[in-house]
């Protein structure tokens, strides 16, 4: 199957040479480029022929939401770095300075290459019977058409739009982050006087305007609608040039020492974030030097990044075009399972986990499951209390109303809420207040870490006695995410394990340091360090000359001091293999340093979310005797050292099968979706061969080991095998 040609020009554009790999002797490759790299993998699925036109879309628009988001976050921070003459290093041992150096020239050859898919797709689109019409081609409509167009002008657009003309006596106006704007440079007929106007886009309106007519889908950028009635804007002028713009502004929260009232704190701040320092300055190409030039000035100054980038600004807007009623343009639509192991003891989930363990895989199993556990809780008398963290949980959250409900009906409800979710702030804030109303008792947790562990607990009075019931997820309550990121959820009663979350919640509510846990590890307390003793055991092992293998699956790893140990594994002879789905640190395959050590990322329809770790305890992985955990936590200092996360370990049978037989073993060896990260830095995608093995369509079709209950034990789940490639 041929490749679109942008793909060549994704690879053309923007290599992946690391300049300083012989200066520091290449222990490490750098946290932000090894990102751009894993968004550039996001965009090559945008150019991937095995998907439907408008997720193709999907992943083009993503592509530009998360750039957004790197430049407001990440370069916002290396720039304030930069500005303060801040010259400590990075790991791999450059300077703010130099990191940006490298960002702004990797970010706008993937700019252009966003402008590539986009013209490409645009096509394809067109022929598809999905038209995207510019300010020019506006004059091709028909009569009807067009008379549409200028009464949704003149109705819907004109009233909420305020040209301002820049001058003296009208200073340039404030721009709002991600705010976008076009600028007119004009001359006056009557006695030639230039002027120049600038018109926002109003932010509460869609970016595009959806023609009428079913036949073909017509849509129409607002600032292409601008500028095609720019002479009804400005009656009696002419138009010399017109061009957009668009701001980022830094758009991180810290935390002050003195913020005693985190609540009032981040309510100001969040109010702060929106006037932060221009980031990053688009233009769109061919602008009008003198508009370029003005627009220098009046934003980027010394301290913003500016960029021209193309005839498309925004490139997270198109996924308003994905939603374009295609079914036959889209994904065929999957229908998650509700485990049956819950169905046999008749929707009763007390009673399917005080049975045995279960573990639920998302989204191929619903998160339902998690809500019908809550809703459970919040309506049976016999619950006396419920505890649950909260990091996203979304807008429209049935959690949320689930503890409401449970307040309301008198039990003892205690909700973490973590006001310090990147960008979920404000929608916490709301969170917080509704659920206080309703007699939640609400607690922020510490003010220098982030609660990122999910966990609930559900204590229920049974025969006299209290037994706690335990949800441990590796993602967020968040019924939407839970749809397309790929989690698990782990059900218990194992009452140490209960033990540990009471001890868990009293840490972060009352600061009571939690001695004697059982099972469960925390950070920032020990996590780190079991896992640098489990990694040490499998050293251990190989030196004895027994099998040593370890696996893991994560989203980041960055932790220079788990990384050295890693690599003084693979020296010992330790077989590692690592699913790293974004930012990898960690430099695979160099001899002497990593050669036993292959990493791979899986980017695909689902976004891979679990943390898993497997350790073969003296024998080759998957074995029945491996020692498996789930965790909320990436492998980076951040999760270690500055956040509450967990780290449980899995040993009922079945689980743990599903967890190490199923779940790591099908990403292991997924060739359709999988990219092999090489020593150079470059990421190499996997070709299927003979046995082409896509594990997101294996679990859609595969029912799980844990949940799949006593009625399917006819319906055989396929036997994975392992293909080592060595």
């Amino acid at each position: 199957m041929t490749r679109p040609a942008s793909i060549a020009r994704i690879e053309t554009d923007t290599p992946l040479d690391d300049p300083f790999l012989e200066r520091d002797g290449g222990r490490y490759f750098n946290r932000e480029l090894s990102w751009l790299a894993f968004n550039r993998r996001v965009l090559e699925e945008a150019c991937n022929p095995a998907h439907p036109l408008l997720e193709r879309l999907r992943f083009l628009a993503i592509s530009g939401g998360n750039l957004d988001e790197f430049f407001m976050v990440r370069v916002a921070g290396l720039k304030g770095q930069q500005m303060l003459d801040v010259e400590a290093r990075s790991a791999d041992g450059l300077t703010p300075g130099q990191q940006l150096a490298a960002i702004v020239e990797q970010a706008d050859a993937l700019m252009a290459s966003q402008q590539a898919v986009w013209r490409d797709i645009r096509r394809d689109l067109d022929q598809a019977g999905i038209t995207v019409l510019g300010s020019r081609s506006l004059d091709t409509l028909d009569v009807e058409q067009r008379a549409w167009l200028d009464t949704y002008f003149q109705e819907q657009l004109f009233p909420v739009i305020t040209p301002q003309a820049l001058d003296p006596a009208h200073p340039f106006p404030f721009m709002p982050n991600k705010g976008m704007a076009v600028m007119f440079d004009l001359v006056r007929r009557s006695d030639k006087e230039p002027i120049r106007e600038l018109v926002m886009l109003p932010a509460a309106m869609p970016r595009f305007v959806r023609l009428p007519g079913a036949e073909v889908a017509r849509y129409v950028a607002v600032e292409s609608v601008l500028k095609r009635f720019s002479h009804v804007l400005f009656p009696g002028y002419d138009v010399l040039g017109a061009a957009e713009f668009r701001v980022l502004r830094d758009s991180d929260i810290e935390i002050e020492e003195e913020a005693e009232d985190l609540v009032r704190y981040f309510a100001n701040a969040i109010k702060r974030r929106r006037r932060g320092r221009v980031i990053r300055l688009e233009l769109e190409t061919g602008m009008p030097d003198t508009l370029a030039a003005a627009l220098r000035e009046e934003l980027g100054g010394e301290d913003a990044i500016v960029t021209e980038t193309g005839s498309f600004l925004g490139v997270g807007d198109l996924s308003l075009l994905a939603d374009e009623d295609r079914p036959d343009l889209k994904f065929v639509p999957f229908t998650p399972r509700f485990p049956e192991r819950i169905r046999e003891f008749g929707g009763d989930c007390f009673a399917a986990i005080r049975a045995k363990d279960i573990i639920v895989h998302h989204p191929y199993e619903t998160f339902d499951v998690v809500l019908a556990f809550l809703k459970q809780a919040a309506n049976d008398p016999d619950v006396v209390a419920i505890k649950q963290t909260l990091y996203r949980a979304g807008k429209q959250s049935a959690v949320i109303s689930a503890l409401i409900a449970a307040a309301e009906a008198g039990k003892s409800v205690t909700a973490v809420v973590e006001l310090k979710a990147r960008f979920d702030e404000e929608q916490n804030l709301q969170w917080a207040s509704a659920l206080e109303r309703a007699g939640v008792q609400v607690v922020y947790g510490f003010i220098d870490w982030k609660t990122h562990a999910k966990v609930a607990m559900v204590v229920r009075r049974e025969a006299g006695k209290f037994r706690t019931y335990c949800h441990f997820g590796t993602g967020n309550y968040h019924p939407v995410t839970a749809k397309i990121y790929t989690d698990l959820s782990f059900f218990t009663a194992d009452p140490r394990i209960g033990r540990d979350a009471a001890r868990m919640f009293n840490y972060i509510t009352g600061y009571v340091e939690p001695a004697g846990m059982e099972k469960v590890v925390l950070s920032p307390r020990t996590l780190r360090d079991r896992l640098m003793t489990c990694i040490d055991a499998e050293i251990a092992n190989a030196r004895a000359g027994k099998p040593a293998s370890i696996w893991a699956k994560m989203n980041s790893l960055v932790d220079p001091t788990i990384i050295e140990k890693l690599y003084e594994a693979s020296g010992a002879g330790v077989e590692i293999d690592l699913i790293v789905r974004g930012i990898c640190c960690l430099r695979p395959k160099v001899p002497g340093m990593s050669e036993n050590i292959r990493v791979k990322s899986v980017v695909g329809r689902f976004l891979e979310h679990s943390r898993i770790t497997a350790f073969g305890n003296g024998a080759l992985l998957p074995n029945d005797g491996a020692v498996v955990y789930i965790s909320s936590a990436d492998w980076m200092p951040r999760n270690f050292d500055r956040r509450v996360e967990y780290l449980l370990p899995l040993s009922t049978e079945t689980v743990h099968d599903q967890v190490l037989d199923q779940v790591m073993v099908a990403n292991l060896i997924d060739n359709e979706q999988s990219w092999e990260l090489e020593p150079d830095g470059s990421y190499v995608r996997d070709t299927p061969g003979e046995k082409p093995f896509n594990l997101h369509r294996y679990f859609m079709v595969n029912p799980s080991l844990s949940g799949r209950g006593a009625a399917l034990d006819g319906d055989e789940v396929p036997v994975l095998s392992l293909r080592r490639k060595r």
